[in-house]
């Protein structure tokens, strides 16, 4: 072998005769488990060959079928593979392809005889171009040690009388043969580990028996041949294979497929094991363990030659295969790039990494001999577990290998490594691991990636630090320590929360990175630069976002019968029944989806490309008539239906065809439970002129998206501000906090169920309060909304949550909260403060597990008898904290309301123990017999700023606005006096100026709109309306110097309900309308962007504005929010404002100094219970036209483009339904006084109803 090879044909020892075959086929026993024919479409299936049938290689498969064995016994063909050139030309067609024992694709089997075998050069076909003028010597640094070589001969082919002489050489793993003692390439190769026996029999001949194959060979003497089957025994003994479906493959294969070598008509198997590259005949001679030859690939490489071609090549050969596709082209050139990359790789990192003891072993499952490290989280695991690092992504962990990425070891990486090591490391990492959930080397991948997952990303098993959770603290702790040379201490602090980039305080080292250099500890400045962007772990996890792993193969393949209906155009709307599906073989093979009416078809009835398909949803269970249904949309607007009763098989097509067209990028959402995932288009940020492609997966009330150029996120439908679709049915708007996501409709069909998933997960999910439609604080909108608006209008009521509403009613609330209850605005007037106070308590009342929990509820109530005050609250707050993260929010959002409430019980008449009694049973779910649910909750307010932790000045502050809100609604009392029990208000309204002889008393109900108002001014006058004229009620602020047309279906009620002393509501002509609309009308984008002058009413922290002058600002107003920026040039707006909270009033007042007179002042109103903000600013633009323009873009947004009625203003009084007065109802009772009197006096009621009336003067 270390000879210079020569060119010409080396010279072989004769044949010798034989008068029968030696190659004896092994026919299994066990029959009843023997496999079929392979079914079409199988993974990888061999590929189709010129011979009458695919019985004449069954005999190479491990086990044997009956019928299989019964043909193989009469086929002359008996495969020992390899590949060769004839140097003769002979008529006819011939194969490159030619064996000891077989010849594969052959048209005429007698040429091979007539040729002459021993003219051939080479076992592996060469064009003549493709030969080097030179062979090195064959590189044996890696090859395995050579126990035993030498000449042998080799039984011949059926059919064929001579024995061949054979270069045999046997290493630890394979035994190889040789036609000659000068190639580097063998003509076949048998596994040590498939390598049953080896016996000696007849005349200087022995056996190598595998499991369906036996190799006979005949030595010089006795004593070669008995020393050759000694050697062997000893090779093969103990080797031989767990598992008979097992490749015998000594090396992990990184990749396996069918590969065609350019000049043959036949295809070859060929495997990418990780410096190594094998060539079989087919899958079956791999399984087991006979094959060709191998390539070592410290002396190949790799070179794209065509769309499917590729050369590899080795100073020896040039192997030029052809793939199936372009797309495996590429990932056979990645796979041999990978391999020859191994197999140059240096071990001097690693072996000085290994000097550690404990680095020699996996630091997750405990394998020995790893090779790839965590860089910044100074790990050093296998190859198994680095790939489910890398699923981590590199914010997490940034994988790097020992052998290849050189660069990235530094001298001070490598020292950290050896000071810390596995075992220091782990003391942190996995300080708390349970044995149960422990990985050893043989675990599987999911319990790998679960592990990981939960040690790295999350954190699950680390030891906290003891300033865990104190920020402040930690990272002063970090600026001290990366001084020293405490290393571990650093890595504790990092991973529990410390800062890496905080500030020091000091200007000369503004950072623990340029401290830890200063101080020249190297080490620590390693560590620190390593770490510079990583996430930190983060320890809760959202409840039922387990994800479901799949192990999806590299390349997708997978077949099997399905069920399937005809494609259709429109949406499925109705439950499809057994009898409508068709039973269909189906095949996934190379990106195109296939169906055939049989597994016996070789013509598929329609073919699903990939690419086409966009979206894949999975139904719900029993949807339809087959239990476990998914659906496909293609890119040309059809959806087809296909379905299973097998759970397993439909989840393998689930995740296959998922696997098939979803890119690499967005890999991750693979890994999810998803009910649907896809491509769409969609908008967001500055850019909303481009649209981005993004992969999405809806999993329960979460949007996972990847969109291009961007890490994966999450959208938390449930906490969405706003939810709708705008223009048309096209554009899917989803607001959150700080962040806008227009989804586009490209294609209808799928786009509708996208819709319509993503509506229905951002509904309320059920009755408990994690599936309720949430705030940004976890509280649930419902109960968001009640508190809000008994805030603002009925904590003044006697009675509050004592007075039952009307039931119809509170049904209704309760409906139309539960089908979405972000989209429900309680507003006063139209709906009544009891039926919204008992929607609250019914709502309580009927959810599931109960605020408290059904598990921990009982405790909440025994820890009401404890009689040391300090006792029992420490342990409200124990079980506080045990409760689930939107219980906890909940319950502290309710118990401040309720603290609220009986601050002002001189004036509800709910003092502490009404409040009990009533919130006890409701929030306890008990029947409300006895005083222990109430104790409790008694408490729970009483003690609620030690219980929940209350910053003082906080709730001073809020209970001055609450005390603000009723000192304001008591002067609107005054100045607008009730005449009637339905509510109705007689309010002062002016036709075109404010002066006596314009001045009119209208009376004004809850449901009177600024359209009818102006209508019934206008008919008072008798006034006609005449065209292009477009009359409005403005509301006039006298004092701001400011004016608002009100849009014409505004309620004028809330408005008075906001008025001040100097404001007033004033009839007159809109003369802007007009041009407004006009404009409006040819604008085709619905947002606007440009340049005004800015002015804060006060100085607000940050802006860096003074509270005297106006400044440019760039403005981009869009559907969803008003965003100010610096410049035109900026990335990130300065502030950001929800449209929808914002009251836009033409002029500004003249004491600002405003530079023009075309100004805006906008008010902002937050109604957030823990904070509610009112900001106010100014506007001012260069022209009116320009004014116009931004008031008519700010009136379109807020009222969705509706911003006048489309037959105008109709002159005639509208007739009303006056509200019931309901004479009788409960809460007409004034409750005062006692326990007891409030007890009588609803006795009293219920007998006697009019007796309260019959005193009214």
């Amino acid at each position: 072998m270390d000879q210079q090879l020569q060119d010409h044909t080396p010279r072989v020892p004769p044949r010798i005769k034989t008068s029968q075959t030696q190659e004896i086929p092994q026919q299994s026993s066990q029959d009843d488990h023997q496999p079929g024919l392979p079914a079409r479409g199988a993974l990888q299936s061999a590929p189709q060959t010129t011979l009458s049938s695919l019985d004449g290689d069954s005999d190479d498969y491990e086990e044997v079928d009956v019928s299989y064995a019964s043909v193989s016994q009469g086929n002359p063909l008996e495969s020992e593979m390899s590949l060769q050139v004839p140097v003769v030309a002979a008529k006819g067609r011939y194969s490159s392809l030619c064996s000891d024992d077989e010849v594969l694709d052959d048209d005429e089997s007698s040429v091979w005889e007539d040729s002459g075998l021993n003219s051939l050069q080479s076992s592996i076909y060469l064009p003549t171009f493709g030969r080097l003028a030179t062979l090195p010597k064959e590189d044996s640094s890696q090859a395995p040690a050579v126990i035993r070589k030498g000449w042998l001969d080799k039984n011949p082919p059926q059919g064929v009388l001579y024995y061949q002489r054979r270069w045999v050489k046997l290493d630890v793993d394979y035994l190889r043969y040789f036609d000659n003692d000068k190639q580097v390439y063998s003509k076949g190769i048998i596994s040590t580990a498939s390598v049953t026996n080896v016996t000696s029999v007849g005349e200087l001949k022995f056996e190598v028996i595998t499991s369906n194959r036996t190799f006979i060979f005949k030595a010089e003497s006795e004593a070669e041949r008995n020393e050759w089957v000694t050697v062997l025994q000893d090779c093969t003994r103990g080797r031989q294979r767990r598992s008979i479906i097992s490749p015998s493959l000594p090396l992990t294969p990184h990749f396996k497929g069918y590969l065609e070598l350019k000049g043959l008509r036949s295809k070859l198997f060929t495997v990418v094991a990780t410096d190594k590259v094998f060539l079989y005949k087919n899958m079956e001679d791999y399984r087991i363990g006979v094959g060709i030859t191998s390539i070592d690939m410290n002396v190949g490489n790799v070179k794209v030659t065509d769309r499917r071609s590729f050369d590899l090549t080795t100073p020896y050969r040039i192997f030029s295969f052809i793939a199936e596709s372009e797309q495996l082209k590429d990932q056979w050139v990645d796979a041999m790039r990978d391999s020859i990359g191994e197999a140059l790789s240096n071990s001097e990192v690693a072996d000085r990494i290994w000097a550690e003891p404990s680095n020699s072993f996996c630091a997750d499952c405990g394998a020995p001999k790893p090779e790839w490290a965590a860089i910044n989280l100074c790990v050093v695991v296998c190859k198994r577990c680095a790939g489910e690092h890398r699923g981590l992504g590199p914010s997490i962990s940034k994988v790097r290998s020992l052998k290849m990425d050189r660069k990235v070891w530094t001298e001070e990486l490598i020292q950290v490594f050896l000071l810390l090591g596995n075992e220091r490391v782990n003391g942190f990492w996995a300080a708390n691991v349970p044995p149960s959930e422990a990985l050893s080397p043989s675990s599987c991948s999911d319990d790998r990636r679960r592990f990981i997952t939960n040690k790295y990303r999350h954190g699950k098993y680390r030891k906290y630090h003891p300033l865990y959770g104190n920020q402040k603290e930690l990272n002063n702790a970090l600026c001290i320590n990366v001084q020293c040379s405490d290393v571990l201490e650093t890595l504790s602090l990092i991973f529990c929360g410390a800062d890496v980039n905080c500030s020091t305080g000091m200007a000369s080292c503004p950072s623990p990175l340029s401290l830890a250099n200063t101080h020249s500890q190297r080490l620590q400045a390693e560590l620190l630069s390593h770490n510079q962007n990583t996430e930190l772990p983060c320890s809760e996890v959202e409840a039922g976002m387990e994800e479901v792993q799949f192990s999806a193969p590299t390349c997708v393949y997978h077949n099997g019968f399905l069920f399937k209906t005809g494609s259709m155009a429109r949406a499925i709307t109705e439950r499809k029944a057994r009898e409508e599906f068709s039973r269909r073989w189906c095949t996934l093979n190379d990106g195109t989806f296939s169906y055939y009416e049989s597994d016996k078809n070789s013509n598929p009835n329609g073919v699903l490309k990939a690419s086409e398909i966009v979206c894949l949803a999975v139904d719900a269970h029993e949807k339809h008539g087959y239990e476990h249904t998914f659906e496909l949309y293609s890119e040309s607007e059809r959806l087809y239906l296909f379905g299973t009763d097998d759970p397993n098989s439909h989840k393998e097509w689930v995740k296959s065809i998922a696997k098939s067209f979803i890119p690499a990028k967005a890999e991750p959402i693979l890994r999810l439970g998803f009910e649907r995932i896809g491509r769409l288009k969609c908008k967001d940020g500055l850019n909303l002129q481009t649209s981005k492609v993004g992969w999405f997966a809806l999993v329960g009330s979460t949007l996972h998206a990847y969109l291009e150029n961007s890490q994966g996120e999450e959208i938390h439908l449930r906490k969405l501000n706003e939810l709708s679709i705008q223009q048309d049915n096209e554009v899917l708007v989803l607001v959150e906090r700080g962040r806008t996501l227009y989804i586009e409709g490209e294609r209808k069909l799928d786009f509708a169920g996208w819709c319509a998933a993503i509506q229905t997960a951002a509904g309320s999910g059920g009755d408990t309060l994690s599936q309720q439609q949430l705030t940004d604080t976890d509280i649930p909108v419902i109960v968001h909304s009640c508190i809000d608006y008994i805030t603002q209008c009925g904590l003044t009521s006697e009675g509050i949550y004592r007075k039952s509403g009307v039931n119809s009613r509170v049904a209704a609330l309760c409906e139309r909260f539960r089908q979405d209850a972000r989209s429900l605005r309680l507003r006063e007037g139209e709906h009544q403060v009891d039926d919204v106070s008992n929607t609250l308590k019914r709502f309580f009342r009927e959810l599931e597990e109960g605020l408290f929990t059904s598990e921990d509820g009982g405790t909440w109530l025994t820890t009401a008898a404890i009689q040391d005050a300090s006792m029992k609250i420490s342990q409200y707050q124990v079980l506080l904290n045990k409760l689930p993260r939107v219980n906890r929010a909940t319950l502290r959002a309710l118990i401040n309301h309720l603290y609220c409430v009986q601050r002002f019980s001189e004036l509800n008449q709910m003092n502490l123990h009404n409040l009990a009694i009533v919130f006890g049973p409701t929030l306890f779910q008990t029947d409300g017999k006895d005083y222990t649910a109430g104790r409790s909750i008694e408490d729970l307010i009483q003690f609620y700023t030690l219980i929940f932790q209350v910053d003082e000045q906080q709730l001073k502050k809020q209970l001055e606005e609450i005390t603000a809100i009723i000192q304001v609604r008591e002067k609107l009392n005054t100045k607008f006096p009730s005449t009637e029990p339905g509510g109705h208000f007689i309010c002062t309204v002016y036709l075109e100026e404010k002066k006596e002889t314009a001045e009119q008393h209208v009376k004004i109900p809850a449901s009177m709109t600024s359209a009818e108002l102006t209508c019934e001014i206008l008919d008072r006058r008798n006034i006609a309306v005449k065209d292009k004229e477009y009359w409005n009620c403005w509301e006039v602020i006298d004092k701001e110097e400011i004016e608002r047309p009100l849009h014409y279906q505004e309620r004028v009620l809330p408005i008075l309900h906001s008025f001040g002393t100097d404001s007033h509501l004033l009839i007159k002509k809109h003369v802007a309308m007009e041009a407004m609309m006009v404009y409006l009308a040819t604008k085709v984008d619905p947002s606007k962007h440009g340049i005004m002058k800015f002015r804060e009413e006060r100085s607000i922290l940050g802006l860096g504005l003074s509270s005297g002058s106006f400044h440019d600002r760039y403005f981009i107003l869009n559907s969803s929010s008003l965003r100010m920026y610096k410049e035109v040039r900026s990335n990130r707006p300065e502030r950001d404002w929800p449209v929808r909270n914002l009251r836009i009033y033409l002029g500004v007042k003249k004491k600002l100094r405003p530079p023009t007179c075309w100004g805006l002042t906008v008010v902002y109103e937050s109604k957030k219970q823990e904070k509610p903000e009112r900001q106010q600013w100014y506007l001012c633009c260069d022209t009116q036209p320009e004014m116009r323009e931004w008031y008519a873009t700010f009136m379109s947004i807020q009222n969705d483009g509706d911003v006048w009625p489309q037959d105008g203003l109709q002159p005639s009084r509208v007739s009303r339904v006056l509200p019931d007065t309901r004479h009788g109802n409960v809460s007409l009772i004034p409750l005062r006084g006692s326990e007891n009197e409030m007890r009588n006096s609803v006795a009293a009621f219920s007998q006697d109803p009019l007796a309260l009336f019959r005193d009214v003067r």
